[in-house]
């Protein structure tokens, strides 16, 4: 079993997630991220393994969307991702149960989340995770994706 750690980003340590996605190609969305952590909207978790920035995934407490987030009841887990060689071990499934213990640590009742219609192995992880509640399908500029909730409490 490989040791790993997750730890909250530091803000001077952003740039390291180009390790896992590649930001260059979302400008915009690597943006609006780190506008998020520096005002204080969001707060990103970093799954390392021998300090390698392997996965990461976010929680995000303000949304213009109710259906994500409603104030001091349900936050949003936003950009759940893993380096692509170094997926089915599992990894997923470590972030986002710490992501899903830290909301309940804040005290938030609900999580939401959205996720590409056609990312089967992302769905089949949320809903064993318990996001079975369907908010909503629809389409954006990404395609297909349907909005899915977990009650935590």
């Amino acid at each position: 079993m490989t040791s790993y750690k997750i730890k909250k980003l530091n803000l001077e340590d952003y740039n390291k997630c180009s390790n896992i996605w590649d930001m260059d190609k979302k400008p915009k969305m690597a943006k609006m991220f780190y506008d998020e952590l520096v005002n204080g909207n969001r707060i990103t978790f970093i799954y390392l393994e021998n300090n390698n920035f392997i996965g990461e995934g976010s929680l995000v407490f303000r949304n213009n969307d109710p259906d994500y987030t409603i104030p001091d009841k349900r936050i949003y887990l936003s950009r759940m991702i893993v380096k692509e060689e170094f997926h089915n071990r599992g990894i997923g499934g470590i972030i986002l149960d710490y992501l899903i213990d830290y909301a309940e640590q804040l005290g938030y009742e609900e999580i939401a989340l959205g996720v590409d219609t056609d990312n089967l192995n992302a769905r089949h992880l949320y809903e064993k995770k318990g996001f079975t509640n369907v908010l909503f399908i629809g389409e954006d500029e990404y395609g297909e994706y349907v909005k899915l909730l977990k009650k935590l409490k």
